[in-house]
């Protein structure tokens, strides 16, 4: 079961992580969820990480066959009972979720097509970089049901309400210029320059504080979803976090002695 996602970790804190089903287009099986639920969960507790990064396994050099993900492993689903479909989209909510609540920056670096749980899973992460040969979506009402894990409501705080509706009314997908112009995606480079590009954006976040970023995280991922009453007490608060902590003091003083701060988390 492990085989299916790989899993590389960087001297800078960086852990890549590959969905590696590329003979099924990287789709989502109940065993894929599970080990990235759990790897997920893990990476809360490994202090020593600074920034994930999700992309999905090539099938061949050709970039036109490429897959970030295609969904819900349709040949799978056509197996399960009432019941079980029912189990799978919570477990695929709750995955995604602990994706996007996990304690480090997630970078999705899309390659190819995110159809349905795909675009779900991207749409999780905290960036989206993308490469140009990219077709997106969620795809769901063309096989007449609804994206079942956060797609309506993620997307719809990305991008709008207006442009949402029509991307999931239509089950439309769209390339990775559309894709930049709604600002579903930040960036979009070349096929082989994608895993380049998500590096040095990661390495660019691993840089910096640990608590800071984490923190900084929280603020945003909650203060988004309160009034601005609520949600400047607590930014307040999750400034309060890193007062007491050695990284500020080290940041002081790397400042003074005008040199690079050394960040361990603590």
């Amino acid at each position: 079961m492990a085989d299916i996602l790989l899993r590389e970790r960087t001297d800078e804190g960086i852990l890549i992580l590959t969905l590696n089903r590329p003979e099924a287009m990287n789709c989502f099986n109940f065993d894929l969820l599970a080990v990235l639920a759990d790897t997920v969960r893990e990476a809360n507790f490994d202090m020593g990480l600074r920034c994930i990064i999700i992309t999905g396994a090539k099938a061949g050099d050709d970039p036109k066959k490429w897959s970030f993900s295609t969904g819900a492993d349709l040949k799978e689903r056509r197996t399960l009972s009432d019941d079980q479909v029912r189990r799978f989209i919570f477990t695929i909510r709750n995955t995604f979720t602990a994706v996007e609540q996990v304690r480090v920056p997630v970078i999705a670096a899309i390659n190819g097509f995110a159809f349905g749980g795909g675009t779900e899973l991207a749409l999780a992460s905290d960036i989206r970089i993308c490469s140009s040969n990219v077709l997106m979506g969620l795809t769901e009402t063309s096989l007449a049901i609804i994206p079942g894990a956060g797609g309506t409501q993620r997307l719809t705080r990305i991008v709008g309400v207006a442009k949402a509706k029509e991307l999931v009314f239509t089950a439309r997908r769209i390339n990775a210029e559309t894709a930049l112009q709604i600002g579903l995606v930040s960036r979009v480079v070349e096929p082989d320059k994608l895993m380049e590009a998500a590096l040095e954006l990661a390495r660019e976040i691993a840089k910096n504080g640990p608590i800071g970023v984490a923190q900084a995280k929280f603020a945003i991922n909650y203060g988004s979803e309160a009034s601005l009453g609520v949600a400047l007490p607590l930014e307040s608060k999750a400034y309060e976090v890193t007062i007491p902590t050695k990284d500020r003091l080290e940041a002081l003083a790397a400042f003074a002695e005008k040199r690079k701060p050394v960040f361990k988390g603590e």
